[in-house]
């Protein structure tokens, strides 16, 4: 493998911006100094004026294989995500078939060793009748990120609302156990309640049926059986001010037993775009009202939310323009999560600091991913470079997401990503492509 040199650069890591020389060997981080010289053959790489940030780790992805990869597959979304400086990621197990079984979960890790360009990771899927499955999985908890548990509506058979199950899984469950909070039952009620009072259902109407209670109500319920049986417990896409009563700053990252993530559409969209994007934003849970984005971004900044994702879900420009209804929910995001923050950045929102402990620090201590996460001597070099006096313009031709649009079309940020490594690999650089060596299977310390 290529040696790299990086010069000069402005390294962001553990809540500093220091310029350094950082040297790139056999996969690994070998040396950060201020000086390096190399004797032998190495790719030097012009740093000044640009940043190194530790690569992103997304931690909810839906990368659509296998079964349903008229929408995406592994391959095409990882790519996207290395595009956008992310170089590992979790992903998630509502495919067709859904990841209900260890064959099925190792069959997804199989397809990711051949084609992913990024590091991997996929959750086991957890059913109502699939409770002896999910507990092998405890034989892996070094080798798998977690059991992820739809305690709100999701396709196929991948609800659970069964107690008694929900209560077996908290309490023979040894790895991480990540839940999409959402109450079903409530949804129900709202969306009967709604059409009782109107004739034709919009986008607009999305955030009322799945409202704040609901998901309020069953993130309560995930911590309840946290609590009972001290489960290792990750909330995801936290997406209302009323959720953040639920969650504390008061304990360092590595000491919580109860975590929670926010994602970047809901730091950025409100109720107040669906009459702009309609349905190509609708998610679930779903963009609410923008008092809800003001608390995300406080609980984000004061660490009552401890990482941010994506969750990343592509489906056709078909599949999103039907009626409501019919309309699937999930939007592309992993090829432009880090070129959003960094906007943020730009306006003074956020710092490039916080971003990396955010996207990457976080996400490393919050599943104990082994040796990555930080730019630091003899971890895995995965990294990306951003030059913030360059600008990126979304635009249909440059979408790497087989879905092939973006909420973000036409938008441009102020930063733009140069170079993408993976475990050392300049995977990505300046719109060049080196695709020979792909991504690893992330290991963690448990």
């Amino acid at each position: 493998m290529q040696k790299y040199l990086l010069k000069a650069i402005n390294v962001v890591n553990e809540g500093r911006i220091q310029p350094a020389d950082v040297l790139l060997v056999n996969e690994r981080i070998e040396k950060i100094a201020p000086n390096i010289t190399v004797d032998g053959a190495v790719v030097e790489i012009n740093g000044e004026g640009k940043f190194l940030l530790p690569g992103v780790i997304d931690d909810q992805v839906h990368f659509r294989e296998p079964g349903l990869t008229h929408k995406a597959n592994i391959y095409t979304e990882a790519k996207a995500a290395v595009a956008g400086g992310t170089t590992s990621f979790m992903e998630m197990p509502n495919t067709s078939p859904a990841t209900f079984t260890q064959e099925l979960l190792e069959e997804k890790y199989s397809i990711a060793s051949r084609t992913s360009l990024a590091n991997y990771s996929f959750f086991m899927g957890t059913s109502n009748d699939n409770l002896d499955e999910v507990l092998k999985t405890n034989e892996k908890k070094d080798r798998v990120c977690g059991v992820k548990i739809f305690m709100g509506s999701s396709t196929g058979n991948l609800l659970v609302d069964n107690y008694l199950t929900l209560d077996k899984i908290f309490s023979g469950t040894e790895l991480l156990i990540s839940t999409h909070c959402e109450d079903e039952q409530m949804i129900k009620d709202n969306l009967q309640r709604i059409k009782s009072q109107k004739a034709e259902l919009t986008a607009a109407d999305h955030p009322i049926i799945r409202d704040e209670e609901e998901c309020f109500e069953s993130s309560f319920k995930a911590i309840q059986l946290a609590k009972k049986h001290n489960s290792r417990l990750h909330i995801l896409h936290i997406s209302t001010e009323k959720e953040l009563q639920l969650f504390s700053n008061m304990l360092p990252l590595k000491e919580k037993r109860i975590t929670a993530e926010v994602c970047v559409h809901h730091l950025h969209f409100t109720s107040d775009d669906y009459a702009q994007l309609g349905n190509l934003i609708k998610c679930n849970p779903a963009i609410k009202a923008p008092h809800n984005r003001t608390a995300l971004w406080e609980g984000l900044l004061d660490d009552r939310l401890d990482i941010i994702a994506t969750d990343h879900a592509p489906h056709t420009w078909h599949e999103k323009n039907e009626p409501y209804e019919k309309a699937h929910a999930g939007i592309p995001l992993v090829q432009h999560s880090l070129l959003l923050m960094l906007h943020y950045h730009k306006q003074g929102k956020i710092s490039l600091e916080k971003i990396a402990q955010k996207m990457s620090h976080a996400v490393a201590d919050c599943f104990q991913i082994k040796e990555r996460g930080y730019i630091r001597e003899g971890y895995f070099a995965d990294l990306v470079i951003v030059d913030l006096n360059n600008s990126t313009t979304v635009q249909k031709d440059n979408i790497l997401s087989k879905c092939g649009w973006s909420p973000f079309e036409g938008e441009t940020f102020p930063a733009a990503v140069t170079h993408t490594f993976v475990n050392g690999n300049l995977v990505y650089g300046n719109g060049q492509w080196n695709e020979s060596i792909k991504g690893q299977r992330l290991l963690f310390q448990r």
